[in-house]
């Protein structure tokens, strides 16, 4: 497995049994953006994913480095970004230097994967894969000892507000089986992202980070939802 995760700020906390939150900003108001990124700070979030869309590997396009590099300015929390775009290789650089502090990439995204690997930990970031729910696992198990982080996708990447796809939680197991039991030291995060809810969220408790976008930007009181995402229940 990984053994030089960039920076512990990405590790879990003490109590393994609780999952990081990461709310997406993909379901923020974009109107007031660092207004919203510092309110669910103040709100007891551990990351800032960010939700990179190019309008071709994906049909929605969402921001890039430049907003990237606004968001370093307004936030300490770790910039988590997740590259839905085609040869991401070429941008890793931008993200990079605009201060994202993980990468992560589809594994359908480019033929170079290890070349990206390669260029975001030598930037000092988190290397993270992903895959498409239609996409096989072995596809993410054979880099598996090449990052710090898979993120599992429960709906299909492009769109926020998507409903929960219950049969890739089947992914989350094998990967924690063969990854070895939640919390320990040295070895590749689980994450998942897509329609991640209080109803949902016992469904992938073995994942190590929860990605929520709508159930965290979208309730009333963000401390009590993300308290209660990260406690599983």
């Amino acid at each position: 497995m990984s053994n030089s995760i960039a920076t512990r700020k990405f590790w879990p906390g003490p109590k393994a049994h609780e999952a990081l939150i990461a709310p997406s900003i993909l379901s923020a108001d974009f109107a007031r953006l660092g207004e919203e990124i510092r309110g669910v700070e103040s709100a007891g979030a551990d990351w800032i994913h960010v939700d990179v869309m190019d309008g071709r590997f994906v049909p929605n396009l969402t921001i890039g480095a430049p907003v990237v590099k606004s968001l370093r300015s307004v936030t300490r929390l770790p910039l988590d970004c997740h590259l839905m775009i085609e040869e991401p290789e070429k941008l890793i650089a931008d993200f990079l230097r605009a201060g994202a502090d993980g990468i992560t990439v589809h594994v359908e995204s480019t033929r170079e994967l290890s070349r990206c690997f390669q260029m975001i930990r030598e930037g000092g970031a988190r290397v993270g894969v992903t895959l498409r729910p239609r996409t096989d696992l072995a596809e993410v198990l054979k880099v598996l000892d090449q990052v710090d982080l898979v993120l599992v996708m429960t709906v299909e990447p492009g769109f926020g507000g998507q409903s929960f796809m219950a049969d890739q939680v089947a992914k989350i197991a094998e990967l924690r089986r063969r990854i070895g039991p939640k919390g320990g030291a040295h070895q590749p995060l689980i994450q998942v992202d897509g329609g991640v809810n209080l109803q949902t969220v016992q469904a992938v408790r073995e994942a190590d980070c929860l990605v929520a976008g709508t159930a965290v930007f979208g309730a009333s009181d963000r401390a009590a939802a993300i308290r209660a995402l990260r406690g599983g229940r």
